[in-house]
């Protein structure tokens, strides 16, 4: 089946693709894990739940992307019976293959889909944040994608041997002292004045947002392009490219990331905007 996968990896992906009532693309997990070559789709749901927490680690919602259904199937021609399910968005699937079985040659075909699907998706929405009119919405929008894109670099830097918790942060503050000249989590706490419990990345606006973003997603092509093994290249990666950052910023003669404003929380940010009435375009009259 590998060989076959091979050949047509991209219509096979997308030819489980399905759309529902209102025409939103989503992939059953009971298709998908078919496609993984899991042979049973209980030793499937350990992949879901794995992919379910890297989606919280990455303050999405879960629910938008995970969604547990019953699917009734038919066992004979009258009868039929109710299966669990989960219908799954673009960027669940690409969570699960970041957490399938690497060792399967189908699992490495889906990363690259799914990655490749994603990050089309992503310049699409970029056409959208040029359409924002207000720092509001501009720091909703790139908040929303340096969650997505923490995910991506978490993934680049598991593959190139940095492990979850500690090394992971450490990981991370090689990136904010390149980005911030020396600063680690702690130190921009600190000179932001922002309490233990506060996320760096909630109170930043659009403009050190934006830097953080570049950050990351340089980061992570740099690993993968450049195959970067070993924790601590990986830091030295993620340290280089964070400094190269503060250097175009200087170049341009912007404010120092750690110079910029805290800005107000961004999920009291997003509960004002819902709050706000839609505006109702009134036909013209003739």
């Amino acid at each position: 089946m590998a060989k076959e996968i091979s050949k047509n990896n991209l219509s096979l992906f997308e030819s489980i693709k399905k759309l529902d009532e209102q025409g939103n693309e989503y992939w059953s997990a009971r298709d998908l894990s078919k496609v993984l070559e899991y042979s049973e789709y209980r030793h499937f749901l350990p992949v879901i739940e794995r992919a379910k927490e890297a989606c919280k680690n990455s303050e999405q919602d879960v629910t938008h992307h995970f969604e547990d259904i019953l699917e009734m199937i038919e066992l004979g021609k009258t009868a039929k019976r109710g299966v669990d399910n989960v219908k799954l968005s673009r960027y669940a699937c690409y969570l699960i293959v970041q957490n399938a079985d690497p060792s399967k040659e189908v699992v490495a075909l889906g990363q690259t889909y799914f990655a490749v699907q994603t990050r089309i998706q992503e310049i699409q929405q970029m056409d959208a944040y040029n359409k924002l009119s207000t720092e509001e919405e501009k720091r909703i929008f790139l908040r929303n994608e340096m969650s997505k894109h923490n995910t991506y670099l978490a993934a680049a830097a598991k593959n190139a041997g940095v492990r979850d918790g500690l090394d992971y942060a450490i990981f991370q503050n090689h990136g904010y002292a390149g980005l911030y000249g020396g600063l680690d989590a702690k130190g921009i706490h600190k000179k932001k004045n922002l309490k233990k419990s506060q996320h760096i990345l909630d109170h930043m606006g659009s403009t050190e947002l934006a830097a953080n973003l570049f950050r990351a997603t340089q980061t992570e092509e740099k690993l993968r392009n450049e195959n970067i093994q070993g924790k601590q290249k990986a830091n030295q990666t993620h340290y280089e490219v964070g400094k190269k950052v503060r250097q175009t910023i200087k170049e341009i003669g912007g404010t120092m990331p750690e110079n910029l404003p805290v800005e107000e929380s961004i999920k009291t940010v997003q509960k004002k905007l819902d709050k706000k009435p839609i505006k109702k375009i009134e036909p013209k009259k003739k």
